[in-house]
């Protein structure tokens, strides 16, 4: 049953970090995107076509990959392995990937990887005080 319980939360705390990176930040942020930013146009080559409409502040992605990373390391570091640090370096991945493409400023997903490590973690201390994963010797 905790392994419901972890996927239930796992999902909220998905829903919690993109509502509150794609409609309450972005919502109250209007940050021009790099690939949008007429004054960047011909000093900066772009390597996709796509460039979201949406404001830049902060990436979404960020958002929800460092939450993402964040639950799961706060939930299964006792359990499994401290390994799973490593996940840290899959959202920084992701991250850079968007300042790469030019689609974010290097300040969007460095704010959003902060807002996503705090919204990940809340719900996961939450979890672990509440239900936890029992460990296996």
């Amino acid at each position: 049953m905790q392994g419901w319980y972890w996927v239930l939360f796992f999902i909220v705390t998905g829903m919690l970090s993109d509502f509150v990176s794609s409609t309450l930040i972005k919502g109250s942020f209007i940050r021009l995107r790099p690939c949008h930013d007429p004054s960047l146009a011909d000093k900066i080559r772009f390597l996709v076509s796509y460039c979201p409409t949406s404001s830049g502040f902060t990436s979404s992605h960020a958002v929800n990959h460092f939450a993402s990373a964040m639950f799961i390391f706060t939930t299964f570091k006792k359990v499994v392995s401290p390994a799973w640090v490593y996940l840290f370096l899959w959202a920084f991945f992701i991250c850079y990937a968007q300042v790469y493409v030019g689609v974010h400023f290097p300040l969007d997903v460095f704010c959003g990887a902060i807002v996503g490590l705090i919204l990940g973690f809340i719900p996961a201390k939450i979890f672990n005080n509440r239900i936890g994963l029992e460990t296996r010797n």
